[in-house]
């Protein structure tokens, strides 16, 4: 074996520490104690991918994956992009209209699945003409290798060489505002994203990270995935994020980190259970969208946990900004600065807006996306001028070059001419001691244009009017800015990471209450 010196594929770099760390561990899974060295995931893909490469189907080809979370799923991803296939993880919470879409736009040739996953996909594979074959992904056991169709083609996964350029993940959006997007990442935009968290973060062989959101998501799968491998460092995978199991795995475990985003943030905080000792816990990290300070700051003083603030898109493999870790500068309410990639506020015209000003945030890196599958159109928009990415976020770069996001652009509530951002409003809300969750929404006025409405989830055994949530907004950011109408319910619409989709919010409430 040729030693790698850079590992420039996802294949090299599985090879490299497989040679350099052969008996370290990489894949603990909770629920079964298996552990799962570096030496035995470069054996283990290499028999998968072999019987991949068997079934005559061009590299290059898509190949879907249909589970959660479990070592099974992480090794059978590595299997697919290391012998030269693109791995398309399915979105799970994404209902089977949405996957029917994904399935047939992506070209899968092969989707392995979970049973507990197999009726959803069968239901989506049934509405589309494809004749995709379905194979058993065991959590435990693997994928069904005799399942596998064969045409006796006789190569040697070794003889298998990507180009870094090759794109290696199809992974798509949520599609909360149209038809999800397939977004294109190359082998080279994976491990940039992979080394831009364990560098960012600080992670190395000794750290143990615990997978807390679904690697069908792109957090859990450059974040925890992506990161651990790049830094041959230990990944706890459990099947399921539990707040009640939570302490408990990062205890059993040793784990030093964590990726979480502001919802599990805020529901773990609101568990009652004390943590056992957690002492090996060195941070955790949020991302996916804005943390409330509020939580931000009583999450710290009741676990004596840093939380590493950061921004992402799938577009760029997550990460594209962080706060430094401690005894770096943190700063409360700003998901950092610019790390591994270039970070510009650009106005209408993508032109640099000088620190303070207000625009969109755009991003250029190694890690930003090769483009949208077959939507050339969509790629233009999105990605600009001289490599820059449009986020569709809009924020401000203070003297410092730390990023403050005001809001989504396409969610921006403009209220008699005035842009009113969301965020501000949420966290008004969450202020109040009764509030688990909240979200602000535009509502079609005739007087305003959009007057501002908003949804909330209250703790558990707590009762509250939307009288006094609506004094409390008051009092926090003035009458303009307030809720016009506080509308209480048992959940939010969440995507897969559990960010709030705050689209669906006015779709929610009025379809709801012209049901009645």
């Amino acid at each position: 074996m040729n030693e790698i010196k850079f590992p420039e594929t996802i294949g090299d770099q599985i090879l490299y520490n497989s040679s350099k760390f052969s008996d370290a561990v990489w894949l603990v899974s909770p629920e079964t104690g298996q552990s799962i060295s570096f030496r035995e995931v470069n054996e283990t893909i290499t028999a998968i991918g072999q019987k991949l490469i068997e079934t005559g189907i061009e590299r290059g080809s898509s190949i879907a994956i249909a589970a959660p979370n479990s070592t099974a799923s992480c090794l059978m991803f590595m299997a697919i992009v290391s012998s030269g296939f693109i791995a398309v993880p399915l979105n799970l919470v994404a209902g089977s209209a949405v996957l029917a879409y994904t399935i047939e736009h992506s070209e899968a040739k092969f989707i392995f699945v979970a049973d507990d996953c197999r009726d959803l996909i069968e239901s989506a594979v049934a509405q589309q003409n494809s004749n995709v074959k379905l194979i058993k992904l065991d959590p435990c056991e693997g994928p069904d290798l005799a399942a596998i169709p064969s045409e006796g083609k006789d190569f040697q996964l070794e003889n298998i060489k990507s180009n870094p350029n090759d794109i290696a993940l199809l992974m798509y959006t949520s599609g909360t505002t149209g038809k999800p997007k397939g977004v294109m990442l190359s082998h080279a935009n994976l491990l940039a994203a992979g080394r831009y968290i364990s560098t960012g973060h600080e992670i190395d062989r000794n750290d143990s990270g615990l997978c807390v959101l679904p690697i069908y998501h792109i957090n859990g799968m450059c974040v925890t995935v992506m990161g651990t491998i790049v830094s041959a460092s230990t990944l706890v995978i459990p099947h399921k994020f539990s707040v009640n199991s939570f302490w408990k795995i990062i205890a059993k475990f040793n784990c030093s980190w964590f990726s979480a985003v502001p919802t599990q943030f805020s529901y773990i905080l609101n568990n009652e259970e004390t943590p056992e000792d957690i002492s090996s816990l060195r941070f955790a990290r949020s991302a996916s969208a804005p943390l409330s300070p509020d939580i931000h700051k009583k999450f710290e003083k009741r676990f004596n946990i840093p939380i590493i603030e950061t921004m992402g898109l799938t577009e760029t493999g997550s990460q594209i900004t962080t706060n430094p870790m401690p005894p770096g500068k943190r700063k409360i309410g700003s998901p950092g600065m610019a790390y591994g990639n270039q970070i510009m506020i650009g106005d209408d015209q993508f032109e640099a807006l000088p620190a303070g000003q207000t625009g969109e945030i755009l991003v250029k890196g190694d890690n930003v996306m090769q483009g949208y599958f077959k939507q050339p159109e969509e790629t233009q928009k999105t990605i600009v001028r001289n490599g820059w990415l449009r986020t569709g976020d809009l924020g401000y770069l203070d003297k410092d070059g730390y990023v403050f996001v005001s809001g989504r652009i396409k969610e921006l509530i403009i209220k008699g001419g005035e842009n009113i951002a969301p965020r501000e409003i949420d966290e008004a809300l969450l202020t109040h001691p009764s509030i688990l969750e909240a979200a602000a929404f535009a509502v079609p006025c005739k007087d305003y244009g959009e007057r501002v409405e908003a949804c909330v989830c209250l703790k558990e055994k707590v009762s509250v009017g939307s009288a006094e949530l609506k004094n409390h907004c008051k009092n926090q950011i003035g009458e303009f800015k307030s809720p016009d109408k506080i509308h209480i319910v048992p959940d939010l619409p969440k995507g897969p990471s559990g960010k709030v989709q705050r689209l669906k919010l006015f779709e929610l409430i009025y379809d709801n209450e012209n049901q009645k």
